[in-house]
């Protein structure tokens, strides 16, 4: 049988979307997407209603509203007596998380169940404070992971096990590029997946050699209590850093 509310929650927001300042597009993440779902509760950028509602009911589905920027959306129902949605922001993939510190939560908010009065309300209040919670963000992350040192390369370890690095140059960025880390545009930020560690270990060990030859150092900055593998090259040193908590950022 069909699921009457899985199927009012992405028509509601497909209207949503459509009616946002600037362009967003729409994805329905249905039940059987439990890894996407669990991904979404992570990034949720909320210490307050829709996180309070997470704790007591994890998505069982939702829909993702994205802007061309980076800008993401979560729509969620809503469980008590209304029948009705929730829309938190959501951080982005692509920032370290030392970005997100000293940088307010752009908490959710309820929404009735008239998408067209829902965007008004979406534009005037949430996607205020998510817009300049991004752009602070992103602001910290430039200038966290830019060395003073203007040819050097500063590598920093996320807990998922990703690397994010700010190239000196865009003779540093053609090297991780060619190394396997993904350009993020809005934030500036280069990206090395963690999902295989034997090839991340061995992009690590080749960088370094090339960007030295080009006469660009390296840094290597980790979170407290993590370790670099033993693979990493021995002209990066670890630098101890800062992991986020969920005081900072909404896990």
């Amino acid at each position: 049988m069909p699921d009457h509310t899985s199927e009012r929650l992405a028509s509601y927001a497909d209207v949503l979307a459509g009616e946002l300042p600037d362009t967003w597009t729409s994805a329905h993440l249905p039940a059987d997407a439990k890894d996407d779902l669990a991904d979404l509760a992570e990034r949720i950028w909320d210490l307050d209603l829709v996180a309070a509602s997470l704790a007591e009911h994890p998505p069982t589905d939702a829909a993702v509203l994205s802007r061309p920027d980076g800008a993401q959306l979560a729509v969620l129902n809503r469980h008590d007596s209304r029948e009705s949605f929730l829309i938190a922001a959501l951080a982005p993939h692509a920032l370290p998380d030392e970005a997100y510190r000293a940088v307010p939560e752009p908490n959710g908010i309820a929404l009735g169940d008239d998408p067209f009065l829902s965007a008004e309300q979406v534009a005037g209040d949430l996607l205020t404070r998510y817009d300049r919670a991004l752009a602070q963000a992103r602001s910290n992350a430039l200038a966290g992971v830019r060395s003073s040192e203007p040819d050097r390369v500063v590598l920093t370890w996320q807990l998922d096990g990703s690397i994010a690095a700010v190239p000196a140059d865009d003779r540093a960025g053609a090297v991780l590029t060619a190394h396997g880390f993904v350009q993020d545009p809005p934030s500036g930020l280069y990206r090395l997946s963690g999902d295989d560690t034997q090839a991340q270990a061995h992009a690590l060990r080749a960088i370094g050699p090339q960007l030295d030859a080009l006469g660009i150092g390296t840094a290597l900055r980790q979170p407290t209590g993590r370790s670099a593998p033993s693979a990493a090259p021995a002209s990066v040193p670890p630098v101890a850093g800062g992991s986020r908590t969920q005081a900072t950022r909404s896990r």
